[in-house]
Formats: structure tokens, sequence, C-alpha cells
């Protein structure tokens, strides 16, 4: 890169938005990018996530009577995920994936998102207005409860300092790996998945700071630190109530990938190259997900009702693929 490069440019003066030590690093942003998602992708094979093995893992789960309007906010959020999955599917056909990565992994977390949400209304007829409060409630229904299938399952109950300690020593048993290597094996990519919740942690301590920070109990202290014992105390509270689980680490991946992070997939010699294996893998994790949320919904709804849906899908879609391949 020349010395008027953007990269070196953006290292150095940062924008409006961000300070320079804010600014993400090449060697770190890109790989750990790709390579989550490749773990993911792994690891869904493995796991041999699908339809029917959705349904075999909730088959305690029992059929829930829910008023039209319930049942119509599963079903969209389903159809909403399906056309998701359509999109990635078509976006693997492009020959420059750099063309279309970052657009490729905001579809992705729409995805994740709209088939979290089916679940969670299937599970206690609720919807919550934004991400943050589903990714709360998906978290509280699914993996506190062991509701969440692996890859998706793993939590952390706290962001406690021993919390986070314990919790990561359990996930971190299955393996290590750095995310800025390419995963191949099994053991390999749940290193890397480890590190990602480790890092997806560390941004939300940071999170809970800031907000602390803005509480009339922490201004009221006269400080802008958490080095005294009542800051600390705020901070420790807050650290408490947040837990972390799969949809918080799906926002951090799409946050990072439309804003923060947004450069390194379209700059860059390497990067269409990189990029080639990551819309790829994207599609397959997200069926993985949407087959286990298909799995729990379709048996809360019972099959009266789920069989119907997805024929009247097949039926009447304008998509290019069939639900019916997918989650019958």
């Amino acid at each position: 890169m020349t010395d008027a490069s953007l990269y070196r440019m953006l290292r150095e003066f940062g924008t409006l938005t961000e300070a320079p030590r804010d600014i993400p690093n090449a060697v770190f942003a890109l790989p750990s990018t790709i390579h989550w998602m490749r773990a993911l992708a792994i690891l869904v094979d493995d796991q041999a996530v699908t339809f029917q093995s959705a349904r075999a893992f909730y088959e305690k789960v029992q059929k829930r009577e829910m008023d039209e309007r319930t049942i119509n906010t599963v079903s969209e959020q389903l159809l909403f995920t399906f056309h998701q999955i359509a999109a990635l599917r078509a976006l693997e056909a492009v020959s420059c994936k750099a063309d279309v990565a970052r657009m490729a992994i905001v579809t992705w977390y729409y995805g994740i998102y709209g088939a979290a949400s089916a679940m969670v209304a299937a599970a206690d007829g609720s919807f919550q207005d934004n991400h943050s409060a589903t990714a709360q409630q998906w978290n509280a229904q699914f993996p506190s409860r062991g509701l969440a299938m692996a890859p998706f399952a793993d939590r952390l109950a706290t962001l406690l300092k021993e919390d986070l300690a314990v919790g990561l020593e359990a996930i971190r048993s299955r393996g290590k790996h750095s995310l800025t290597v390419m995963p191949k094996t099994v053991k390999q990519a749940w290193g890397c998945i480890a590190e990602y919740l480790s890092g997806t942690a560390e941004w939300e301590k940071w999170n809970c700071e800031e907000r602390v920070k803005d509480e009339a109990a922490f201004r009221a202290l006269g400080v802008d630190n958490f080095r005294s014992g009542p800051a600390q105390f705020l901070r420790d509270a807050a650290y408490r109530r947040r837990s972390i689980a799969f949809l918080q680490q799906a926002s951090r991946y799409r946050g990072k990938a439309n804003y923060r992070d947004a450069v390194f997939l379209a700059y860059g010699k390497t990067a269409a190259a990189r990029l080639e294996g990551l819309v790829e893998d994207l599609p397959r994790v997200l069926e993985a997900f949407a087959a286990m949320a298909a799995g729990y919904c379709s048996l809360r709804l019972g099959k009266k009702r789920w069989k119907p849906f997805v024929e009247d899908l097949d039926a009447n879609r304008s998509l290019s693929i069939s639900p019916l391949s997918f989650w019958s």
C-alpha cells in the first residue's frame, strides 16, 4: 500500500466516529470474520443440525395453544428467514465475492434474527421491538434452559470476571485455536468458537461500562473511571445483569461487518480470494440455525398447523427454493 492508502490514513487519523486507537487492525479483523463463520460451518456439519435432528432434540416440547396473531408472527418470521436463505444461495453465484460479502453478512444476520424471533414467539407469545431485547429473550428462553442446539448453545451467565473465567474454561476445554488461523478440524473450530465468545464478552463489558457512565448514580460520584469501590459496585451490578449467548455474537458480527470492519471486506488485493469460502459458509450456518428454529416451532404449532404452513409456502412461493426440502 502507498503512503496515501486508505488503510494507513484510517489507522493514523481515524474518522468522525472513531479515534485512531479504535480503528480495527487488518491483521485480525478480516481473518476473525472469515474464521468464525468457517468454524460454525464445520460444526453444523459435525453436529448434523437439520430439521429432523432438531425435532428429535426438541422431542419433549409440547404443542402450545396460540391465538392467530401469534401464529402469524411465528409464520412471518420464518418466512423472513427463508427469504434470507434464498438470497444467500443466490449470492453464492456472484463471481467476485468481495462485491457481496458485506451484504451477505447482513442478510445472514437478519435470517438469524428472524428465526430467533419465531422461536421466542412460539415459546411465550412475545415479540420484542429491538434487537437487543430479542437477543436477551432468546438467551433466556433457550440457551439458559439447555434448549439450544450446538454449536448455538454456548452461554456466559454474567460478565463478572470470575464467572467469565469459569464459563470460558469449560468452553475452551473442547479445543483451543486462534481466530487469526483458519480452522480445519472440529477441535480447531471449537477453539475459534470459544475465542469469538470471549471477544464478544469483552465487547459487552465495554458496552456495559459506557451505559453505567451515563447513569445518574455514576455521575454523582464525580469520577470518570471504575477504580473506586462505589464505581466498581455500579459496574459489577451491570456485569451481573448481562449474559452472552449466540444472538449477541451474531449482532456483534453484523455490526463489525456493516460498520467498524466494513473497509476490510472491500479493500485490499487479497480480500476477494479470501472471501470465497465465507459467502458459501454463511448459508450453511443460517440453514442450520433455521432448521433448529423450524424444528422447535413445528412442535409448538403442532402438525395440523405446521404441515399446511410449509405446503402453503411451497405452493405460493416466488423464491427459487422450496421450504419442503428444508423443513419437512
